[in-house]
């Protein structure tokens, strides 16, 4: 039996898994938590053999908490399910040793199929991801975005910001914000580092 934590925030999703996963003979869901800040100590207290964690969750992002579940429990395997799959999430997730990587909208008998794999010490990656994640990078943002990251970048203010590229204080915090949840980043430093790694700024 391959016991699994299930880490998702949504009630009507999370429930949904549950039952999926119900009517698989060697899956037991032992655990459900609906914020990062809480795996770690549901997958000690469970047993879990796998962890299946929603990429966005509050109190910790879903990466960060895989991160801190290989350091603590490293036997526990992480699958991350997202809804937005981007080269950069990818990269992020391989760097925290994350054994899965699914998009939400794959066909449901993959998920089952993901956790037994993982369980077994198998990777198992989004197909269509991995091969955008080894394609040469194009930049997710507009170029506005890019100007906004690029100021940010320099260490300007959002009311500096503003002003050189006469734009509302809001305006500036809706593109950092929007930059950020594109990049897949953790915050808007960690936003500017995936930037600039890539080249873009």
């Amino acid at each position: 039996m391959i016991r699994t934590l299930l880490a998702e925030d949504m009630h009507l999703v999370r429930g949904a898994i549950v039952a999926l996963l119900a009517y698989e003979e060697d899956i037991e869901v032992v655990a459900e938590v609906d914020r990062g800040d809480r795996i770690v100590a549901a997958a000690r207290s469970s047993g879990a053999d796998v962890a299946v964690i929603d990429v966005s969750l509050p109190g910790k992002d879903g990466l960060e908490a895989a991160g801190e579940l290989h350091e603590e429990l490293p036997h526990c395997g992480v699958l991350i399910l997202t809804g937005v799959g981007t080269p950069g999430l990818l990269r992020r997730a391989l760097d925290v040793h994350v054994r899965g990587f699914m998009a939400k909208d794959a066909p449901p008998h993959q998920l089952a199929d993901a956790i037994r794999r993982v369980a077994a010490g198998e990777r198992v990656i989004d197909s269509e991801i991995a091969i955008a994640a080894m394609r040469p990078l194009e930049p997710p943002l507009t170029p506005r975005e890019l100007d906004v990251i690029g100021a940010a970048a320099e260490g300007a203010p959002v009311s500096e910001i503003a002003a050189s590229l006469f734009l509302s204080e809001g305006t500036v915090r809706n593109y950092l914000h929007r930059t950020t949840s594109k990049l897949g980043a953790r915050s808007r430093i960690d936003a500017i580092r995936i930037a600039r790694e890539s080249g873009w700024i």
